[in-house]
């Protein structure tokens, strides 16, 4: 039976105190408080994914987006763009910040790469070379982590050989031996552990030890490759049981955290989770669907019945809508989070958006077969530049995000200013308020739930400026550049403005709509409204310009709400200056 020796070897094995550690099903810091984890997973340092590069059309995991820049510019200079990525995606500043926000708590997704050398290129086999990239990477973390009272998750995301059949989780290469296929690997996975465990034994602002993130194997042969299937996982499970001992050889002090078949959630066939000993968390994950708590059911089961903590290890790629809605269900069932990831570029579904350059989309034209080969001397200079990017002081932080994931899912959803919005002046459009759907903005697609709906919404159809439902084009050359687009029939957009002094403005619109029809209302907080029937423009790239009418506004803080009474416009800037 799984877990009968490894529990009798660690029934005198206790953790020390000042560590987070388990306490039935909470987590408890070394005060005897609970602690609910509120993380961010840093996907795209360590290891990349090719949609967080956007190199997924044509290199997914990391070694073909590696073989790519190397079939370009060489291994020499391949090897500095990488120096430099992993150099300026994470600093000090950006540990700084990230407590700044709220954050407690940091899941680090580790490329076995940067640890030890794959077992084809060992001098020695069956001996383990280590690396000090990785674990320089991780102290320096940790030092950063620890001074801003940030717990550190290490979560192996690229075991030995990798561990599911969805590469770019995993970096998994299917011209060689997998971790379940090779007990070379399975050994070297093991050996890295304990290295990491040894290491880092005595270090409190270590919260755990994230084992395997996202098994995903046909374990049972059940026909899923993925491993969704299965019903005994058995490999899983014995492989957790020698990983776990090794690692309790060494460290008695650190939270374990195991995470089932299926993308961390196939847990069919686990034995009593209590075999494996003390400080076991439940991790599990939770993408796209409902945000209600018949999603969570299966876990809070388990919970109850295995007397273990449980907790979010991964989540994200929605809207604010659903990373608010997913954020409250959780915490108000007692449950911890780590969002997912960091920063990506081009994109504006996380915390922050690297840029992207002029001279990273010339290289993707290139890979996709679009543009002929650049010179060597230039693809380099371009990578580089995009290297520079990473560094948080270039980079677009999304406060919308921030606000959605943590004061809307603490209960304020109210609208709150997003931009200084001063009158007179100019407004834009997408500057309308922070706030939740339904307080701040009304939009028909809100959330992206394909797995429980079987359909996929893009609910910000132009994935441009926001993460919120309304949906935000680009037109580039123009200014402003970015427009409220796609609007359809009693959509609404709530601003908050600040007078300079009490006065009657004149409201002029800029928006563009191929067709007559489109009408809209204003109504301020202290009751004046105004409605208009847009002209067409000819197209949606032809803009125009037209007063409105007059509003009364008083010195000081006013609210406006913009009512898309028929839709078919795209909405620019609305201009407020005071009457002569």
């Amino acid at each position: 039976m799984y877990g009968l020796l490894l529990l009798s070897f660690l029934s005198g094995c206790k953790p020390q105190a000042g560590f987070l550690h388990t306490e039935g099903g909470k987590i408890i810091d070394g005060k005897g408080n609970e602690v609910i984890l509120r993380g961010m997973g840093f996907g795209g340092w360590m290891l990349q994914e090719g949609y967080m590069l956007q190199t997924a059309s044509f290199a997914g995991p990391q070694h073909a987006i590696r073989q790519s820049i190397a079939d370009l510019v060489g291994e020499e200079a391949t090897e500095t763009f990488y120096k430099a990525w992993r150099k300026n995606y994470c600093t000090r500043d950006d540990i700084d910040r990230m407590a700044s926000w709220g954050f407690n708590s940091l899941r680090l997704p580790m490329h076995y790469n940067l640890f030890t050398l794959p077992i084809e290129e060992e001098p020695v086999a069956g001996k383990d070379t280590w690396l000090d990239t990785g674990f320089t990477m991780v102290d320096s973390l940790l030092e950063w982590c620890a001074a801003n009272q940030v717990y550190l998750i290490l979560d192996l995301h690229a075991a030995p050989g990798g561990q599911g059949k969805d590469a770019n989780i995993s970096d998994y290469d299917e011209s060689k031996p997998s971790l379940w296929e090779s007990e070379e690997n399975q050994r070297k996975t093991i050996a890295l552990w304990r290295t990491l465990a040894q290491r880092y034994a005595r270090e409190p602002w270590i919260g755990g030890y994230d084992l395997i993130n996202e098994p995903n194997w046909d374990f049972d042969q059940a026909g899923n490759k993925n491993g969704c299937d299965c019903t005994e996982n058995e490999l899983l499970w014995s492989f957790y049981e020698k990983l776990i001992r090794s690692v309790r050889e060494v460290d008695p002090n650190h939270i374990i955290m195991i995470e089932g078949n299926c993308w961390g959630n196939n847990y069919k066939g686990v034995p009593d989770i209590r075999s494996f000993g003390e400080n076991i968390v439940i991790s599990f994950h939770k993408y796209w669907n409902f945000n209600n708590l018949e999603s969570i059911q299966w876990v809070l089961d388990m919970r109850e019945q295995y007397q273990v903590p449980v907790w979010l290890g991964e989540s994200g790629e929605n809207s604010n809508t659903w990373f608010t809605n997913a954020i409250a269900l959780v915490e108000q069932n007692g449950i911890g989070w780590a969002w997912w990831p960091f920063k990506k570029i081009g994109s504006v579904t996380g915390t922050i958006t690297i840029p992207k350059t002029e001279g990273w989309e010339k290289l993707l034209q290139y890979w996709r077969g679009n543009v002929p080969r650049p010179d060597t001397l230039q693809a380099v200079a371009w990578l580089m530049e995009q290297a520079e990017q990473m560094k948080l002081e270039n980079c677009i932080i999304h406060y919308d995000v921030i606000d959605a994931m943590f004061r809307q899912a603490q209960g304020d959803k109210t609208p709150r200013p997003f931009a200084a919005n001063e009158v007179p002046g100019t407004l834009l459009a997408t500057d309308y308020d922070l706030g939740a759907h339904g307080f701040a903005y009304f939009d028909t697609d809100t959330a992206n739930y394909r797995v429980s709906t079987q359909r996929h919404l893009a609910w910000n159809r132009g994935h441009s400026y926001r993460n919120d439902g309304v949906d935000i084009g680009e037109q580039n050359g123009e200014c402003p550049s970015f427009f409220v687009g796609w609007t359809e029939d009693g959509e609404w957009l709530h601003y908050t403005l600040n007078a300079r002094e009490g006065c009657n403005s004149m409201v002029t619109v800029t928006y563009s709509a191929p067709e007559a029809g489109s009408m809209l209302l204003m109504e301020t907080g202290n009751g004046d409204s105004l409605s208009l029937a847009l002209p067409p423009t000819g197209s949606f790239e032809t803009r125009a310009e037209i007063p409105v009418g007059a509003i009364a506004l008083q010195q000081g803080q006013n609210t406006l709400k913009v009512v898309i009474v028929k839709g078919g416009m795209n909405l620019y800037a609305f201009n407020l200056k005071p009457l002569d």
